[in-house]
């Protein structure tokens, strides 16, 4: 069952790497999240499950500040941001859980959606008793962030997501994807049998190769400020987070150049200071455009 997971995790992180400087970054990055004194992910100080519509979710909360949320993507964990969190959490208060059906938060269901967690972090906020935060997700967790903006707008101050996308098809993600997915999706589905491991991998993988389907006259509903990022070697078509930009009123757009989908590793230093100066600098029209200074 291993397997399956272990190709997610490539999918999201070595994906388009290209060359061997990137690789040696990927290889840092799984070394890092693998090391035995990292606390990210197994905290029993400041880690905690949560009773969240029907499952209970694992959550860890670093620092004092302003409420931050960080979402990690399909079949990943809160150690995937070990270079966010310690940046973040000197200044905000970090919430960063495993999401349904992925990490630490187990759930039996036999379905799975990005709208379902969309409102798994809605109501974790809820319970938190946080009326609204700063929001960043990444890969599958920009596609959530995207959503708990538009059916939760009380929830999200301001918002920076990266490679998320809003169909799952050609138009967004190139076929090279769909050829690495596809097999390993029908395999997961012709097994007359499966294991509970299967079982879970079968609904990340059907997340990932049958959803999302977001209209971009959802996207023109969300009212805050929202960063949108991506790499210019990324999985998700460059044209394609053109669009989500152009479809949210106070848009703006960061695409990293020498980047595939994991701008927040390859890009980590910038990437958290450019993120943390949107969050901090007020949201300002200047000549007729928005800007945040």
């Amino acid at each position: 069952m291993k397997k399956y997971f272990l190709l997610l995790v490539s999918f999201i992180f070595l994906m388009r790497a290209g060359s061997q400087d990137l690789k040696k970054i990927a290889d840092d990055f799984q070394k890092n999240m693998n090391d035995p004194k990292s606390v990210y992910g197994k905290n029993k100080i400041a880690g905690k499950y949560y009773d969240i519509r029907g499952f209970k979710m694992y959550a860890e909360v670093y620092g004092k500040g302003q409420p931050l949320l960080i979402i990690h993507g399909n079949g990943g964990s809160i150690n995937n941001f070990i270079y966010q969190i310690p940046y973040f959490s000197k200044q905000y208060k970090v919430i960063i859980a495993d999401s349904r059906a992925q990490g630490k938060s187990t759930d039996n269901g036999d379905s799975l959606t990005y709208e379902m967690m969309a409102d798994d972090y809605a109501a974790l906020l809820e319970v938190m008793k946080i009326d609204s935060a700063y929001v960043i997700g990444w890969s599958d967790g920009g596609i959530n962030g995207l959503l708990l903006a538009i059916r939760h707008p009380e929830k999200v101050k301001k918002l920076a997501v990266t490679g998320a996308n809003l169909v799952p098809d050609t138009t967004a993600v190139p076929q090279e994807i769909w050829d690495m997915v596809t097999p390993t999706l029908t395999e997961l589905k012709n097994k007359p049998t499966k294991t509970d491991p299967e079982k879970n991998a079968l609904k990340l993988y059907r997340l990932l190769a049958e959803q999302p389907h977001i209209p971009f006259t959802d996207l023109q509903k969300i009212a805050c400020p929202a960063l949108v990022i991506g790499g210019d070697h990324d999985v998700i078509k460059e044209e394609h987070t053109l669009l989500i930009y152009k479809n949210i009123p106070k848009a703006y757009l960061w695409i990293l150049p020498g980047a595939g989908h994991s701008t927040p590793v390859v890009y980590k230093d910038d990437f958290n200071k450019v993120v943390d100066r949107f969050f901090s600098n007020p949201y300002r029209i200047f000549n007729g455009e928005a800007r945040f200074f």
